[in-house]
């Protein structure tokens, strides 16, 4: 009798090693295997979410077929604590180990109602977007100029969802000035600002911030990233630049950044600069005076005065030697990257060929070449002529 009893105790563990084996199996495929979502899917992890309260979510929505087996994988992977903050686009038919290094990977959100506020050189804007499953691209949906638009309802709706990604996109080039202004504009943020940060000082980028997120913590967090990449770049920069401290790079940065949007062209325009600086000639350009004009508030929506070239102040680079004191925009990485690795040229002029970008000289006489063509072009077009300039395009 206890022969049979233990055969047939073996045989039962047998068949529940052989059900668990063939369950962890099954299991196994759900995880890893095509999902049972025919469309794209917008997985929105909340600030604080819990694994337990994402995998029901998902669940719910028809993203993963078990929660529990979605929270087994996660924990095996072992990424359970890894969830980031966002909105992500998961494509059709894509597993739960998809999902879980989607939503554990982190990076800018890709999908969702989303409110964000554009800081740019020649005003702001305030848009909704929204992203559309079928293409995976976001729609723009309404947009406003805070500066002389009353917001329309569907942005205020949008903006106080649960949901809905809130952010802020700070164009290259604006200045400090510029950003606080756009700040005061986004009514989804709170607190105030008691002064403009120093020129140069807030990373050009787009962040990512909950509904009312403080705009002086804000611009903390921008002027620490600019400190991070600065320090980075700088302790990479090439040898024997004409620059004492990473600060005065920064200088050399805003001025790159100013006067080329064309981004190939920024180590180019920096190795005129650095030359000139090397070759002891003043800088020679507009957009300095321009900012010593307006301080940075607003855009000087004219030409230069020969008054103005002609008056001395410390941003006028045609009468004073060397760099201006300060930055006179906030420069992007690409920028200061450029500016600490600028093109071995001989180059000291350039200015503008006509196509967007610029026509680069040795000498004063292939400059004044280059000028006339752009005098020529201007002319064509019917367009007043620009001040004569030297390092400037």
């Amino acid at each position: 009798m206890w022969r049979n009893i233990a055969s047939n105790f073996l045989t039962l563990m047998i068949v529940v090693l052989i059900g668990a084996a063939a369950a962890i199996a099954w299991a196994r495929h759900e995880f890893t295997g095509p999902g049972h979502s025919e469309v794209a899917q917008c997985v929105r992890v909340a600030p604080g979410a819990s694994l337990n309260a994402v995998s029901k979510q998902l669940a719910e929505q028809g993203a993963v077929s078990s929660g529990y087996i979605f929270r087994a994988g996660a924990d095996y992977m072992d990424k359970s604590r890894d969830l980031k903050f966002g909105s992500y686009l998961v494509p059709p038919k894509a597993s739960m180990q998809d999902i879980v290094n989607a939503i554990t990977a982190g990076g800018p959100s890709s999908c969702g109602t989303e409110v964000q506020l554009l800081v740019g050189v020649r005003g702001n804007a305030i848009l909704l977007r929204d992203m559309n499953p079928d293409t995976g691209a976001f729609e723009e949906m309404a947009r406003f100029n805070p500066a002389n638009e009353e917001q329309p309802e569907a942005i205020t709706a949008a903006a106080q969802k649960p949901d809905a990604r809130l952010r802020i996109t700070m164009a290259e080039g604006v200045t400090s000035w510029q950003v606080v202004e756009g700040l005061k504009a986004a009514g989804f943020l709170s607190g105030e600002v008691a002064e403009v940060p120093a020129e140069g000082s807030l990373a050009p980028d787009s962040y990512e911030v909950e509904s009312g997120a403080d705009r002086a913590t804000l611009l903390a967090n921008m002027a620490q990233r600019q400190q991070t990449i600065l320090a980075t770049e700088w302790e990479d920069r090439d040898f024997g630049l004409p620059y004492e401290t990473p600060e005065e790079a920064l200088i050399m940065a805003s001025i790159v950044e100013k006067e080329t949007g064309v981004a190939a062209e920024r180590p180019q325009v920096a190795s005129v600069f650095v030359n000139r600086l090397r070759q002891g000639m003043r800088l020679e350009t507009d957009p300095t005076v321009i900012y010593g004009v307006t301080g940075g508030e607003g855009v000087l929506d004219r030409g230069l005065r020969r008054s103005e070239l002609n008056r001395v102040t410390p941003y006028n680079t045609y009468r004073v030697d060397g760099l201006p004191p300060t930055p006179i925009a906030n420069p992007g990485r690409a920028a200061i990257r450029a500016a600490l690795h600028p093109d071995e040229t001989d180059y000291l002029f350039f200015v503008a060929d006509g196509t967007g970008g610029h026509a680069f000289s040795r000498n004063l006489e292939e400059h004044n070449a280059a000028v006339a063509r752009w005098r020529e072009i201007e002319r064509q077009r019917g367009e007043p002529a620009d001040s004569p300039v030297q390092g400037d395009g």
